[in-house]
């Protein structure tokens, strides 16, 4: 089988295809082959070399699948063999076949293509996690959403617009009248606008209840700022310090300086009323029974047709690298994948 392999830091022409033999499922494993693999911004950072938790290269990254199964683990029932499924896999997703965990492994809904199914695992738990888990968003509250064009951003904007909740987006400019379609009630093009200053004009100096900002740096401390009493600060990534498509040490120094150090302090949280958490998908393995919960919820949502993955664009494992580029380009309005 093919494989897609990062073995060096660097652009995404390092990225190439090695053949390898078909893996065994353990016990507890179901062996997916694979439909449809998602690209999240973990695989571009771990590229980079930037991704603390990527194993020693070379490495295969790749956190979602979405394909059938077939061959399962003596410990798995057979009844699994042929159906068709997503999967959330730690690593290895970039691949003609995996093996999986019979716990990181769903059925997917009638109707649910294999495409759809790769697209919603990484972007969609991060989402509810953010938005309904820590966030806590509720019917009237605000929500600030960074990179609203992005996977995570439109999981975000339609898990919120399902809440009752009113959402400002930010994004560049091309993509405004996609979310203004799927319900954003403010767009802001931070390009060119100061999204703080923004956020106060929109909400009359209140503030928002909820900011989601996987941006990192100086743009931490604005989303929080930019928040009213009560409002929450959900972090996810920190997209800033990738800047380049070749690992940039001066881009990820200037991040790290720029991050609020001293400004979450107790003091300042308690005597502002304010909260700030974090979220990494990629470290809960350990809790897969709550994620496994999320992941069943956020289907029964798919199956309601209250939620949806947006796929973009979609590039064979010959164009690993080009999916690569469209995604550090800000190109894609949704989800990216890579199909064998």
């Amino acid at each position: 089988m093919r494989q897609i392999w990062i073995p060096r830091p660097g652009l995404p022409e390092v990225l190439e295809i090695r053949e390898t033999e078909l893996p065994e499922p353990k016990p507890t494993e179901m062996r997916i082959k694979v439909e449809a693999a998602g690209v999240n911004f973990a695989d571009i950072s771990g590229r980079l070399g930037i991704y603390q938790d990527l194993p020693p290269m070379p490495v295969v990254v790749g956190y979602e699948v979405g394909g059938c199964i077939d061959k399962v683990g003596e410990k798995v029932d057979p009844e699994w063999l042929g159906k068709d499924v997503l999967g959330l896999t730690r690593f290895g997703g970039y691949s003609e076949s995996v093996c999986v965990d019979q716990q990181q492994v769903f059925q997917r809904p009638v109707g649910m293509t294999a495409i759809e199914g790769a697209a919603l695992p990484v972007n969609y738990l991060t989402a509810y996690q953010l938005v309904c888990v820590m966030g806590g968003i509720r019917a009237g509250e605000t929500v600030l959403v960074h990179s609203a064009g992005g996977g995570v951003g439109i999981a975000a904007i339609q898990l919120a617009k399902h809440r009752g909740a009113k959402v400002i987006g930010t994004a560049s400019t091309g993509k405004h009248d996609y979310l203004t379609q799927i319900g954003v009630d403010h767009c802001i093009d931070y390009r060119n606008e100061d999204f703080e200053k923004k956020v106060m004009e929109i909400t009359g100096g209140a503030g928002v209840e909820l900011a989601l900002d996987a941006v990192g740096g100086k743009s931490f401390k604005k989303s929080y700022r930019s928040l009213a009493a009560t409002g929450r600060l959900g972090m996810f990534g920190i997209s800033s310090a990738a800047v380049g498509k070749s690992r940039n040490r001066i881009a990820f120094f200037k991040m790290v300086a720029n991050l609020p150090w001293f400004k979450f302090t107790p003091i300042e949280l308690i005597n502002h009323n304010k909260g700030v958490f974090g979220v990494n998908l990629g470290r809960l393995w350990g809790e897969l029974d709550r994620v496994e919960c999320w992941m069943e919820d956020l289907l029964e949502l798919y199956r309601q047709g209250l939620i949806k993955p947006r796929v973009d664009a979609t590039f064979p494992f010959s164009e690993a690298a080009e999916a690569h580029h469209y995604i550090q380009d800000r190109k894609n309005i949704g989800k990216v994948l890579l199909v064998p």
